[in-house]
């Protein structure tokens, strides 16, 4: 099948941060979309008004669902978060079983999946215990934001499962680049430093953001805009600021109707940067292929 004939499932669909990742490296469309969040709700609509909003993913019947190529989420990670009560599986936000039964049902060729950090630490092992009874392999890696040169650290897991069944061909033959790197530098593990363009070149606004002006400046080299200024009118944190940080199209959240500054917060501060999840993939699809070929050298 070709990248522009594969169709992508997306839960706790958001502002679709790791959609456009997902959409960027693999290619492909948008069959449904799934989440609750008023908000967030409100930005599927707006953009993306013909694609299908399955709702709430715990009472979705999956079997009549459109089956798709390539299933991604960024469940929810109150579960898991630092910031937390860290009650992990015994959360009631803990969503991953209705995730698993849905992989289940549709068995798409791959998964991608967005949380914190500290999932690695508390509720994963019960997420790989799942992919591989499902008939998954996994690969992953927790990965900066500031590893792409954002302006800020944003440690973020993202993981890439693929059925075992699927058809074989080299992932890096479709999707990777032919260098296997990841983007804007490459991206790093834990133990990895920052990447991204070089500080330089002008920018709007640079004393405003004073002792953060460098990596500022490194970020509108890799988004190739200028930075909103810090503040609005009223001295308080501007939402077209956040959404620069979070690499986003200018307007992506701050210009949709009838969003609200809060909405907008919780939508911004929910996501993922999709540059970062980019380059996390290209990582995972790259090791993928290379596991693959050793496993196919041994046998």
């Amino acid at each position: 099948m070709s990248p522009d004939g594969l169709r992508i499932g997306s839960v706790c669909s958001g502002y679709r941060g790791l959609d456009m990742a997902v959409e960027t490296v693999f290619g492909g469309t948008t069959a449904w979309v799934s989440d609750i969040d008023p908000g967030a709700n409100k930005i599927l609509a707006h953009h993306w008004p013909t694609v299908p909003n399955l709702g709430d993913l715990t009472t979705t019947d999956w079997s009549a669902v459109e089956p798709v190529d390539v299933f991604c989420g960024g469940y929810p990670c109150q579960p898991f978060s630092i910031a937390g009560e860290k009650k992990g599986t015994a959360d009631e936000r803990h969503i991953w079983p209705h995730i698993a039964r849905a992989l289940g049902v549709l068995r798409p060729r791959y998964a991608v999946f967005e949380n914190v950090g500290n999932h690695l630490r508390l509720g994963f092992d019960t997420v790989l215990a799942d992919l591989a009874g499902l008939g998954f392999d996994a690969e992953w890696v927790c990965v900066r934001a500031s590893d792409v040169g954002a302006p800020h650290p944003r440690r973020r897991l993202i993981l890439l499962a693929t059925a075992q069944d699927t058809d074989g061909e080299p992932c890096s033959e479709r999707w990777v680049t032919a260098s296997g790197e990841a983007e804007a530098g490459g991206a790093r593990s834990d133990a990895g430093g920052r990447g991204g363009a070089p500080a330089g070149g002008p920018s709007s606004g640079a004393a405003a953001w004073r002792e953060y002006g460098p990596a500022v400046r490194r970020w509108e080299d890799v988004t190739g805009r200028a930075a909103p200024h810090p503040t609005n009118a009223l001295g308080r944190l501007s939402t077209t600021a956040v959404e620069w940080m979070m690499g986003l199209p200018a307007g992506h959240v701050t210009d949709v109707p009838g969003l609200s500054r809060k909405e907008q917060l919780h939508a911004l501060g929910n996501g993922v940067v999709p540059q970062q999840a980019a380059a996390a993939l290209r990582l995972l699809l790259a090791r993928s292929e290379a596991s693959r070929r050793t496993l196919s050298a041994a046998a």
